[in-house]
């Protein structure tokens, strides 16, 4: 089991940064590419961004993110995270962090194993 635990969720007003993290702990951190997802309110939950094992290669949903997000992760702290900055309200949803190890579908939710519980942003002014 790999559990994970967002944080840095809020309120932003439109145009602003937030930075989400995510903690992992259980099994080994660089067995697993890792991934951000969003849901908004009675939206599909989408693919956002993630990144290989270790940190190298990133990919991005380029529909959603148009350059604005950054993801990258640290696997001496076990976390990842997601920069996201010139945020919008249609970005507002619940940010969910996942781990998976089938690297084919590292853009879709089949390729991940492990979900955390999310972490609300709410751009709005």
């Amino acid at each position: 089991q790999v559990q994970l635990v967002e944080s840095g969720g809020g309120l932003v007003q439109p145009g602003g940064s937030l930075r989400l993290s995510c903690a992992a702990s259980g099994r080994t951190f660089t067995d697993y590419h890792m991934g951000w997802f969003r849901q908004g309110s009675g939206m599909q939950r989408e693919f956002v961004a993630a990144v290989n094992w270790n940190g190298k290669r990133t990919y991005y949903e380029d529909s959603v993110v148009n350059g604005r997000f950054t993801i990258s992760r640290d696997n001496e702290k076990n976390a990842v995270y997601l920069q996201m900055n010139s945020l919008r309200p249609e970005d507002t949803a619940k940010y969910y962090c996942a781990a998976g190890t089938n690297g084919e579908y590292i853009r879709h939710k089949v390729g991940y194993d492990f979900w955390g519980q999310g972490t609300q942003v709410t751009v709005s002014s």
